[in-house]
């Protein structure tokens, strides 16, 4: 009797690249955030607003980034276009360091080529009459710009990623596979307060950009040793072929062309009610996840007082993203429901994305029970951070589910411009009511100035991913594969 052949498991080392690629991915996301309050708005005098505003525009440009960067993906390669991806992203990384020198230059005539000099004449011209608000506005502009730069990289992120997905692994492990490489968001997030602000500290926040920016490049190199299409993989063997392309055949049967064939342009993409139903699963979650990744730092120093160096600033963070890890466990709710009730991908995921619309309710006692001690928030918004990562896992998948192989990129591009609009109104929009509730001492809910700004943020929050769920089930009720 032959023994069956068993299978390689290449696919799961082609999931660890893409979870070491997020890591590195939110630690860049994560150096403006832990550095922007304690360090560089004091030497910029920059305000809420001014935060908001970058935040704001690095959301913008990331959307509209991720409409092209699918296309330019799918037509590129998963290869090619996540190397070009994390070059850019990796190279607007490390030019937020030269902000400082190059702020220096234009507002008070001097390049000089060294952190520690330019810092030191910003000091200088702060008894210059006019020059706080030339140095305040030249320097947003140039952080602007480093900004555009980093966001247009990673809008090639998870259209890669979600690509790679859909290459290597069935339909029924594609949301516990996102799920995996998806959590390295929260092992950078747990991984930055421990580092980027005593990086910041210790060697200026300059330092801290340019060490994360490096570790892009180093991933880049491995990943160019790494990666191969799963039939021309030498590390694939047929056993593990077939079980990554065991759907061809029901897919064959729908009219589907799973490995190559038919293009659409990132237009033609809003053509469909299956790409409208996973940017309304992004529009309003995705703003909540970007608000908690570039404000829950400001949030424990503005209200309890800890600044992101500070033991507890750390630990605060660190306990948020730690919590989040939980969406591990998650992300696989949905498979044990396809694989349980024999049911589809799609109904299989909204029956685990309901129970995961449910947690983010908590929010709305966020500042409430942070009267009684700051631990009470961090565990919260963790819980909500879970409940996050565990709704993005999925609706990643919805694309790749119910679209050919060929047009997941670009897609996933399209579904994400709601993902950048959603974060811009979120940040931009939380530094104005921020410095609107601070100015006019808003008071709403018991609560005053900007914990009453926050009041509202996570009460808004709270409803988000339920109000989303209900437009996606409106809009696509059952599984319905699409026939280009």
């Amino acid at each position: 009797m032959v023994q069956a052949e068993r299978k390689t498991n290449y696919r799961w080392i082609i999931c660890g690249m893409l979870f070491c690629a997020l890591v590195v991915n939110y630690l860049d996301r994560q150096v403006l955030s832990l550095t922007w309050k304690d360090f560089i708005a004091p030497e910029f005098h920059w305000s809420d607003s001014d935060y908001g505003t970058i935040t704001g525009v690095f959301s913008l440009v990331y959307a509209v980034g991720m409409l092209f960067a699918g296309r330019f993906i799918d037509y590129l390669g998963t290869k090619k276009g996540y190397v070009t991806a994390i070059a850019v992203w990796s190279t607007g990384a490390c030019l937020h360091a030269f902000c400082g020198i190059l702020t220096c230059g234009i507002a008070g005539g001097d390049l000089i080529f060294s952190f520690t000099g330019a810092r030191q004449r910003l000091i200088e011209l702060q008894g210059v009459a006019g020059s706080t608000l030339i140095i305040t506005t030249v320097s947003v502009w140039m952080f602007i710009i480093a900004r555009v730069v980093l966001s247009v990289g990673e809008a090639g992120n998870f259209p890669c990623s979600i690509k790679a997905v859909s290459e290597y692994f069935p339909k029924k492990d594609r949301g516990f596979a996102t799920g995996i490489f998806n959590s390295g968001a929260q092992i950078g997030a747990l991984v930055a307060p421990f580092t980027i602000p005593i990086l910041a500290r210790r060697y200026g926040w300059e330092a801290a950009f340019l060490a994360i920016g490096l570790l892009g490049y180093v991933w880049m190199i491995a990943w160019l040793y790494v990666y191969k299409r799963p039939d021309a993989n030498p590390h694939v063997n047929s056993a593990e072929l077939k079980y990554i392309n065991q759907d061809s055949a029901d897919d064959e049967e729908s009219g589907r062309d799973n490995a190559g064939g038919e293009h659409i342009s990132p237009l033609r993409a809003f053509a469909f009610r299956q790409t409208w139903a996973v940017i309304f699963g992004r529009f309003l979650p995705d703003s909540v996840w970007w608000f908690l990744l570039f404000w829950a730092p400001a949030f424990i120093s503005e209200v309890y007082g800890y600044s992101s160096d500070s033991p507890q600033g750390m630990f605060g963070v660190f306990t948020i993203y730690l919590i989040s890890m939980l969406s591990l466990a998650g992300s696989y709710l949905p498979t044990f429901f396809i694989n349980r009730s024999r049911v589809n991908p799609y109904q299989g995921r909204m029956r685990g994305m309901l129970i995961f619309a449910l947690f983010p309710l908590l929010g709305s006692l966020v500042m409430p029970a942070g009267r009684a001690s700051m631990w009470f928030p961090v565990v919260i918004i963790g819980i909500m951070a879970a409940a996050h990562q565990s709704w993005s896992a999925n609706v990643y998948n919805v694309v790749s589910d119910m679209f050919p192989k060929a047009v997941v990129a670009t897609v996933t591009g399209a579904a994400g411009l709601a993902s950048g609009l959603g974060s811009f109104m979120s940040n931009k929009g939380a530094g104005l009511l921020f410095v609107y509730a601070d100015n006019i001492n808003l008071s709403f809910c018991g609560f005053e100035g900007k914990q009453a700004g926050y009041m509202i943020v996570f009460l808004i929050a709270s409803v988000a991913y339920l109000l989303s769920w209900c437009v996606m089930k409106l809009l696509v009720p059952k599984y319905k594969l699409v026939k280009l």
